[in-house]
């Protein structure tokens, strides 16, 4: 098992460990078991997970002699709202759930998202551990502290940063998940490869072309270089002022697209069409070399994610989604170009025509 410490400015107790490995439950017990978060631990997952996972999981914790409860809420992107936060938080409260209790999020990035702002706001706040069942969870949205849920006008704006007091990231869980989540996860892996780290695009496309995204050694190999690539930037910008921001590669106009599918697109499906559309936009503006923009669609359309936007999605209604994002500084949207392939920086406002132009070549 690999442990990776990521160090908050803020104080020792802020900091955490992200533990990585295979078949890795049973020691998460006896760590929770030593370092005494709480006295009492509640999972908080979706159906479809607690029905694989969450008696597993739940038995590997009892075993380190934990007090542990565990509640399921519906799967998918429309559980990821404030009713659901008030409806799990009604549950805890039911259960007596305190200040010495912990939340324990088990599944993808809408748990995960879902429980961590329930934790930062429950009796104003108590622990919460990410347990991250997906390639995308574990590879980003475990990691860093932001939590959020989704409202009418837009993904995550709702949301706080709370930083959880341990990730366990357990390559086991990858063995039953589906195909297209596996490949949304290595949308967010090509993005850490383009912005901080090139020649991990050449380890994804060899791999693909040999059949071999399933292997746990590369599977752990990619989630270690995602994760100290994540830590590095969390603990310099920890709010996502800066240079965090960088990790937005794709997701400024991916965000837009999910949204105007109407959250048909995947997060990795749309994060993928973003960074193409984010290289082209850098290639477009004289930044980035047309073969680095080239590379990025070779890698993304290597692992089988989409690099085109669908035909029957609106131009309108996505510069309208790009209008209400939450990273805009006043009327300036922000883009995250590429010089060169390991070279972002932000960009201080790309023209509406050029973001137009983007989407109509863009699209089938």
């Amino acid at each position: 098992m690999k442990t990776i410490k990521v160090k908050l400015d803020r104080s020792a107790a802020d900091s955490y460990d992200i533990h990585i490995g295979d078949g890795i439950m049973d020691r998460m017990g006896l760590i929770l078991a030593r370092s005494k978060t709480a006295r009492r631990y509640v999972i908080v997952t979706d159906d479809h997970v607690d029905a694989a996972h969450g008696a597993r999981v739940q038995a590997a914790l009892e075993k380190a002699d934990l007090a542990v409860e565990r509640l399921s809420v519906p799967p998918g992107e429309a559980t990821k709202d404030i009713r659901t936060v008030l409806a799990v938080s009604e549950r805890l409260a039911g259960i007596g759930a305190d200040r010495l209790t912990a939340l324990i999020a088990l599944g993808g990035g809408v748990v995960g998202d879902l429980t961590g702002f329930a934790a930062s706001i429950y009796m104003r706040g108590i622990p919460v551990i990410q347990v991250p069942t997906t390639l995308l969870a574990q590879v980003d949205s475990s990691i860093g502290g932001k939590t959020g849920v989704d409202i009418a006008a837009g993904k995550n704006l709702l949301g706080t940063f709370h930083q959880p007091k341990g990730v366990f990231i357990d390559v086991d869980f990858l063995r039953m998940l589906p195909e297209a989540q596996l490949r949304n996860g290595l949308a967010e892996v090509i993005k850490c490869a383009a912005v901080e780290s090139p020649e991990l695009l050449n380890d994804i496309e060899e791999t693909a072309a040999k059949g071999g995204l399933r292997e746990t050694a590369f599977l752990e190999r990619i989630i270690t270089a995602a994760c100290l690539i994540k830590k590095r930037l969390v603990e310099i910008d920890e709010r996502d002022r800066g240079v965090r921001r960088i990790l937005n590669f794709g997701h400024t106009l991916g965000h837009a697209v999910e949204a105007a599918s109407g959250y048909a697109l995947s997060h990795g499906e749309s994060v993928a069409i973003g960074m193409v559309a984010a290289a082209a936009i850098s290639e477009r503006m004289n930044y980035l070399p047309a073969g680095d923009r080239k590379r990025i669609e070779s890698v993304v359309r290597a692992v089988g994610l989409p690099d085109r936007i669908p035909g029957d999605l609106s131009e309108d209604d996505i510069i309208a989604r790009l209008a209400s994002d939450k990273k805009k500084e006043g009327e300036t949207i922000h883009f995250i170009l590429l010089k060169k392939l390991g070279f972002p920086f932000v960009n201080g406002g790309v023209p509406e025509v050029i973001v137009r132009e983007t989407i109509k070549r863009l699209q089938k």
